[in-house]
């Protein structure tokens, strides 16, 4: 994610700022991608901190209107857990930007959000939830923007990784995939690198939970070798995860060998040349988070057929419009 700026000062403001310590009000611009003054507020701004421009006074932003249903706020810790959630959606939805998705130039179809908790306010009962993707509706636990419950919910399943926005990353991958899927040769393609996605989805899945795989070489993670629409989404939210991180990285202005000066992530058509780039700065970053005991930044490994899928991914993600997607 890039550095931003206040509008009245010019001291460094972060993605997620309401306020300056100058005093300032800081409102993101998705359009324009920076920090603006003056403008329309969401509705959202004071219930759950989101920062960014409305079309309108009184009216949602991008990100808060695409989700249709939310939990009822004022039960147990639903409000915050929100905020958590749709923070996480909103730098998701920031970084698809700049690839023209979502945008007001963008005119296809939007996401839909069912913004769901597990406490409706029946006390002990809860409401079982499973994420996932459908018809463009993208149903999100917000229960797991609760640290503790996420991270339990990882060890349980043996994960590597778990994040409310590597949840966001997968479920709309799934959602850019049916986008995709009516541009020419898209399909043809994906199958030649997938496999064929019209596999019975109920069954593999079945498959998956009662005998999982070890990824091995051909997959990123074990959830990829379910099905090929599973494969195409854990490909998707790590090229999303490794474009990101770098993008990161170089805002900062930070430099190491084998990281070229004023590097774009976003910017890169060559997504070989993003991954080996990507590859150095989670090296670096793991040795950094060992030096604390930490984990590492990045577990995984990129393989040549992984690095294959992911360039897939990019090349169809960054260059959607031009292909008629």
């Amino acid at each position: 994610m890039q550095r931003f700026s206040c509008p009245h000062c010019g001291t460094r403001a972060y993605f997620h700022n309401l306020i300056c310590n100058c005093g300032e009000a800081l409102v993101y611009d998705p359009e324009r991608m920076e920090m603006v003054a003056d403008a329309p507020r969401c509705l959202n701004r004071d219930s759950i901190f989101c920062n960014w421009t409305a079309p309108a006074a009184g009216r949602l932003c991008r990100s808060c209107a695409m989700s249709e249903v939310v939990p009822i706020l004022h039960v147990g810790e639903n409000e915050r857990l929100l905020a958590s959630a749709e923070r996480a959606k909103r730098w998701v939805l920031a970084n698809l930007a700049k690839w023209g998705w979502f945008t007001e130039a963008d005119p296809g179809r939007r996401p839909r959000f069912l913004m769901l908790s597990e406490d409706t306010g029946n006390g002990s009962r809860t409401q079982q939830i499973t994420m996932g993707h459908a018809h463009g509706e993208i149903t999100i636990n917000v229960t797991e923007a609760d640290e503790l419950i996420r991270l339990k919910r990882q060890l349980k399943l043996g994960e590597q990784y778990r994040s409310m926005v590597g949840h966001f990353r997968h479920e709309l991958a799934h959602f850019l995939f049916d986008r995709l899927a009516v541009a020419p040769d898209f399909l043809t393609a994906f199958r030649a690198t997938f496999g064929d996605e019209r596999a019975d989805y109920g069954q593999a899945l079945q498959r998956h939970y009662e005998n999982p795989r070890d990824p091995g070489e051909d997959y990123i993670t074990g959830y990829a070798t379910a099905h090929p629409h599973e494969d195409w989404a854990e490909t998707v939210a790590h090229l999303l995860h490794l474009t990101d991180v770098t993008d990161s990285f170089c805002s900062t202005h930070l430099a190491m060998p084998g990281v070229p000066p004023d590097y774009h992530a976003y910017a890169e058509d060559d997504p070989h040349r993003l991954l080996s780039i990507a590859a150095e700065i989670t090296i670096a970053v793991n040795d950094i988070n060992r030096a604390l005991d930490n984990s590492d930044l990045y577990p995984f490994v990129l393989t040549m057929p992984v690095r294959d899928k992911i360039a897939f991914a990019h090349g169809w993600l960054k260059n959607h419009r031009a292909r008629g997607a």
